[in-house]
């Protein structure tokens, strides 16, 4: 199969099909040339297996529940993204919470089956939005495991296994667009210590370890907010995945991607917030300001708040995927102000 869009990495920067992220770009005397500009979009393969529980992401005009419908309208936006400088988003086989945080997850999204082995029907929805990504020149951060929904495996070997079929699965299908995180926020409650920052770097090893004609995927992890990676993730990783959330002061942005180039064993590579949602986007300094000043990428994750509407939030279920809100376009304003497109 002919595929159109490769990401790679040199130093700091990240490259499409050879050439550096917006090329040339500076904005307000920062680079802006090898950055990734991302949304987290974790959703789009959305689906609950649990009957109890399926029917709180009802569609309002329908009254059920269409994970198909979620990935379509999901597509059908993947250009309005593209279009505002959004480059990149994330997307999770384990989805995220579709309260924005939940301590109980009694609902069952998972593209993983209790040995390790992935389901068809999320693979076909996956191949869809990949298939789309690569069509229009985006990048998809891939997240395998999702804490709250790690309940669904057996134990350490079905781990092993998701992340192995993973790999092979991205491998068969060809795609180069693709960077792989193994896990959302691994410090976050995880049972398995396979999925913790102990030994979270054993499974980036692992996916490294892969190869078909000499090539590998690109492969990180993530912390939860305002925590920097440990040493032997940074070591590991080909790009660093930072996050947000708990950061109230711009100040802390900057100060965590400083803290990451001094951390023992760290090389030139690229930094990256793929999730945060203090947004402030009318505020000359703000979080993604921060991160742009210092080099980092930065990712905007948003959540349907209390007495909010349909049109809010990229991380509730069901999710109206356009640019539909306030704070939405505030983030996709900057956006496209700070990528020059």
């Amino acid at each position: 199969m002919l595929r159109h869009t490769t990401v790679s990495i040199d130093g700091e920067k990240f490259y499409i099909n050879g050439e550096p992220t917006y090329g040339g770009r500076q904005w307000n005397e920062h680079q802006i040339e090898g950055l990734l500009l991302n949304s987290r979009m974790v959703q789009g393969i959305f689906d609950d297996l649990n009957p109890d529980t399926v029917h709180q992401w009802a569609y309002a005009d329908t009254g059920e529940w269409d994970a198909d419908r979620n990935t379509t309208e999901f597509i059908e936006a993947m250009p309005l993204w593209l279009a505002h400088g959004v480059t990149a988003l994330t997307l999770n086989l384990q989805g995220g919470s579709p309260y924005g945080y939940s301590q109980a997850q009694p609902w069952v999204n998972s593209a993983i089956e209790a040995d390790g082995s992935l389901r068809s029907d999320y693979l076909v929805r996956l191949e869809r939005i990949l298939d789309c990504a690569d069509e229009l020149g985006m990048v998809v951060i891939l997240g395998i495991f999702y804490f709250g929904q790690e309940k669904v495996l057996n134990d350490e070997q079905a781990i092993i296994n998701a992340v192995d079929n993973t790999i092979a699965w991205l491998f068969e299908k060809d795609y180069r667009n693709v960077l792989v995180e193994i896990n959302n926020e691994c410090n976050v409650r995880y049972q398995q210590p396979i999925l913790q920052p102990e030994r979270v770097h054993e499974l980036i090893i692992r996916a490294k370890s892969h190869t078909q004609d000499g090539r590998r995927f690109l492969v990180s992890t993530s912390y939860g907010g305002n925590t920097v990676a440990r040493a032997n993730v940074v070591q590991h990783s080909d790009f660093v995945l930072l996050h947000g959330n708990g950061v109230t002061d711009p100040n802390r942005i900057a100060e965590m991607v400083r803290q990451v180039r001094v951390v023992h064993g760290y090389e030139p590579k690229p930094i990256l917030f793929n999730e945060d949602d203090h947004f402030d986007f009318d505020k000359s300094y703000n979080n993604f300001v921060a991160a742009i000043t210092e080099y980092a990428s930065w990712g905007f994750f948003d959540y349907r708040m209390e007495g909010e509407t349909y049109d809010d939030g990229y991380q509730s279920v069901p999710v109206n995927w356009g640019i539909s809100s306030d704070r939405k376009r505030g983030f996709f304003d900057l956006a496209k102000k700070i990528s020059g497109v």
